[in-house]
């Protein structure tokens, strides 16, 4: 008996759990931190939705979601900072979370601002991810980190380069193709007959953005020829309807 004690006394001191600082130390750490500009509350922010319901703050915003609302294809094209993936990607999200799609597919092509980074490393994701960046903060911004996370793994949000959508059917979705201006108009062709079944498509840019080459951005072209189609909107976003720092629009007046 005496032995056993002993073992289950040694066994209840090996499996006690010892905290790594005292009450006293970690009160120090927490205090330091926040004398640094530490939130204790921040972790628990960014996981949270910012943004639960989003209006429209121009009438051209307004037409816009209308006509996401009521066509299969919408063409949404303006000036840096109207808003036109914000509002995209936020309808894309209202109609997965009211169960009217099955998955999000946001698409852009992999090309940089008049700078090359040569190449990066990693994986696929992790050589697009520099390019993806607006993409993710609106899902963020729309999701809360957490959840975005979760509906990319199960499949339900997924982001994908240009040149992986050939040969694809795209059923019981909502896609949003940003950042068109730098797609040719082969790549357009392409990317619009995508289009499935019970499927949402919005193509987002800006003509005068394009890094391509003069004459190779097939956006404005695209948008001319289908204007006049039933079941198609397109939407011109002005520079009253910018929604960043006032000297944006300024400065877009100008340049």
């Amino acid at each position: 008996m005496a032995k056993r004690s002993a073992r289950l006394h040694h066994s209840e001191a090996a499996t006690k759990v010892h905290p790594l600082f005292s009450k006293g130390e970690a009160a120090r750490k927490d205090g330091a931190k926040r004398d640094a500009g530490w939130d204790p509350l921040e972790d628990e922010r960014r996981d949270q939705s910012y943004v639960r319901k989003i209006k429209p703050r121009s009438r051209n915003q307004e037409q816009l979601l209308k006509a996401i609302a009521e066509h299969s294809l919408t063409l949404a094209i303006g000036p840096a900072g109207t808003g036109k993936t914000y509002l995209a990607i936020s309808a894309a999200v209202d109609a997965l979370e009211a169960g009217k799609i099955e998955r999000i597919v946001l698409s852009r092509p992999a090309i940089e601002a008049g700078e090359n980074l040569g190449f990066l490393p990693g994986d696929m994701m992790e050589k697009m991810a520099p390019y993806l960046r607006p993409l993710y903060d609106c899902l963020t911004d729309r999701l809360g980190t957490k959840r975005m996370r979760h509906l990319m793994q199960e499949g339900e949000i997924e982001i994908a380069p240009v040149g992986f959508m050939r040969g694809r059917t795209l059923n019981n979705a909502f896609i949003v193709i940003d950042e068109a201006q730098n797609c040719t108009y082969a790549q357009m062709k392409m990317l619009l007959t995508r289009l499935g079944w019970h499927s949402t498509m919005v193509v987002t840019g800006d003509p005068g953005q394009s890094d391509l080459l003069d004459g190779m951005s097939g956006l404005d072209q695209v948008a001319h020829r289908l204007a006049p189609l039933p079941g198609i909107a397109v939407v011109r976003l002005e520079e009253q309807d910018i929604v960043r720092h006032p000297l944006v629009g300024t400065m877009i007046g100008v340049l």
